[in-house]
């Protein structure tokens, strides 16, 4: 693998999106949030996302200049319509429309409809965590996973996260599919053409595999059992059916379905903390909450407890200084974009 900076990444991605057709600072936009998901490490889904994208850009599956549209609103309840734009774009400008709203009345909550797979829910929850805001998000997802009982894709991994700001210099981050393993890993794996641990998945006739195209032509298990299954649905009726989006296995896959779009639906639930608690006792309290755990007594072999968001909050520092990773493959197929939009790939990995 080679590394590149940040902004080397950020840019070359943005000039893509751009000749794609994505308004300008709609591609810096998405630039920022796939490639904020390589920085801290979830690299399944950062730019090695790039190429679906751009593939149903070109399509006509989904609309590069699309505008979020308000097709309801009940106070500081809000439902959008995402106008089957990039899921990223249309995301944050449900969000940045949305805090207003909660820090004047402590709370605001927008669904999103007619979206599409929009990367890291974290990515979000992190930005209102570092405007002094808990952002709550759920998002739907293309069928992988069955109900328990059931080896029928149904659900996708229907993923839920929040962040709450710290005075540590990261967010506690909690961002979990509902699944076993997020599907992004089922897909690295089968790229790579490599196994995947019994126990992630059952193949089309029901049966554990460890063989990851088997995988993504059955379905991924959920998570504990019944109690993922629970959470599953949970998402589905939050993000599918309030939001009136697609639900269950009407949402369209963004890699099987290329004659048809997606309508994926998003759920955000925004909290603004110091309608809640003064932010300095707020601050104080959650600081004094992270030392305490951590504190704690370990078990044999283990040097530091750490608390959720701090591991990829440390990745996206020694990610800052020493470049990020892009794999060979993702590399390639920037690079064979770059020679069909007529973009200049006018940079070297850093090492």
């Amino acid at each position: 693998m080679r590394t590149y900076s940040k902004a080397q990444l950020e840019n070359l991605v943005s000039r893509l999106a751009h000749a794609a057709g994505v308004r300008q600072d709609d591609a810096a936009q998405f630039a920022n949030a796939l490639v904020d998901a390589d920085m801290h490490g979830v690299s399944t889904h950062g730019v090695s996302r790039l190429n679906i994208y751009l593939r149903r850009i070109q399509a006509g599956l989904i609309r590069p200049d699309a505008e979020l549209k308000v097709i309801r609103q009940t106070g500081s309840v809000v439902s959008y319509d995402a106008d089957n734009g990039l899921g990223q774009v249309q995301a944050i400008k449900a969000l940045k429309h949305l805090m207003p709203l909660a820090e004047r009345n402590g709370v605001a909550v927008g669904s999103i409809r007619n979206s599409q797979h929009f990367g890291a829910l974290s990515y979000y929850c992190n930005l209102a965590a570092a405007q002094g805001f808990v952002l709550l998000a759920m998002t739907n997802c293309e069928p992988a996973m069955a109900p328990e009982g059931g080896y029928e894709a149904f659900f996708g991994t229907n993923p839920i996260a929040a962040s709450f700001p710290t005075g540590k210099g990261f967010a506690v981050k909690i961002d979990l599919a509902t699944s076993t393993v997020a599907r992004g890993n089922i897909i690295a794996a089968q790229k790579r053409r490599a196994s995947i641990p019994l126990g992630w998945a059952l193949d089309r006739n029901g049966e554990p595999t460890t063989d990851a195209q088997e995988a993504l032509m059955g379905t991924i298990l959920t998570m504990a059992g019944h109690k993922g299954y629970a959470l599953a649905l949970m998402v589905e009726l939050f993000s599918g059916l309030l939001a009136g989006a697609a639900i269950g296995d009407e949402v369209g896959s963004m890699y099987k379905d290329m004659d048809r779009k997606q309508n994926v639906g998003h759920f955000f639930c925004l909290f603004h903390i110091e309608a809640f608690v003064d932010r300095s006792e707020y601050l104080r309290n959650i600081d004094a909450t992270i030392d305490r755990i951590k504190a704690g007594k370990r078990r044999p072999g283990v040097e530091e407890i750490f608390v959720p968001g701090e591991r990829s909050a440390r990745k996206a520092q020694i990610n800052s200084e020493h470049g990020i990773p892009v794999s060979d493959e993702t590399l390639h197929e920037i690079q064979l974009w770059c020679s069909q939009l007529n973009v200049q790939f006018d940079f070297s990995g850093t090492c």
